[in-house]
């Protein structure tokens, strides 16, 4: 039996120690939710920036066949250097995109790409931050608003259906100053990192409570994560 590479085992099964679980988990959750509703057998899965390819479970466990695409040869697919996909035209039914849009130099190419490589009836499931601290792999352009991130969706073609968010402002700013804590205690020989998970137990419980109280209205419009379903927008004839 092949394991899971070990940041895929993180983004599925992230534990109480881990600084990001409560992100993790809940984001996790909201992707099984959404993908349910677009996935069936016999489907075509298009992952643009798939990295450890961490939710192709997901989505082969639906049927679905699923190929990740990403630069220097770690996808099915390649993206060459100017952002485009080795892919054909309306070749896929669903696009993923899962934190991957912060880190887009070139939204209008990588929304171009994802619309061309769509059939019309299909659908593009995305992810990228609300709010996070600055994280370069390897650059980092952008954070959104819920009304800022659904209207740059639109301006690109596509009709945003729902917009989940995940983990409210209460929580995430627990999950930042915990994040902080703990890669300040890394420099600490020996007892750092275990004091540092003591500490994410203690503060994850904290940040889920919080999450828990925090109003749907809150945090709607001030979520760390936004998970997004949309469809493209059909090309008018002329």
């Amino acid at each position: 039996m092949t394991s899971m590479p070990s940041e895929q085992v993180r983004r599925l099964h992230p534990r109480l120690i881990d600084t990001d679980w409560l992100v993790l988990r809940d984001l996790h959750a909201a992707i099984k939710e959404l993908a349910s509703r677009v996935t069936r057998k016999g489907l075509t899965a298009l992952d643009f920036g798939c990295g450890s390819k961490p939710y192709e479970a997901i989505f082969t466990a639906a049927g679905a066949r699923y190929l990740g695409a990403d630069f220097d040869g770690r996808g099915d697919l390649a993206i060459d250097s100017t952002g485009h996909l080795q892919s054909q035209d309306q070749s896929a039914d669903i696009v993923l995109s899962f934190q991957v849009l912060e880190h887009v130099r070139d939204l209008r190419t990588y929304f171009m790409e994802a619309k061309r490589v769509l059939r019309p009836d299909g659908s593009l499931l995305l992810s990228t931050h609300g709010t996070w601290l600055f994280h370069p792999h390897p650059e980092d352009h952008r954070r959104w608003t819920r009304q800022g991130l659904c209207a740059e969706i639109a301006s690109h073609g596509f009709d945003v259906i729902e917009c989940v968010p995940v983990v409210g402002p209460l929580a995430w700013t627990t999950i930042v100053r915990l994040t902080c804590a703990c890669y300040a205690l890394r420099s600490i020989p020996f007892v750092g990192s275990k004091i540092g998970q003591l500490l994410a137990l203690v503060m994850n419980t904290r940040a889920w409570i919080e999450d828990i109280i925090t109003p749907d209205w809150v945090k709607n419009d001030n979520a760390c994560v936004y998970l997004v379903l949309a469809r493209p927008v059909a090309e008018e004839t002329p």
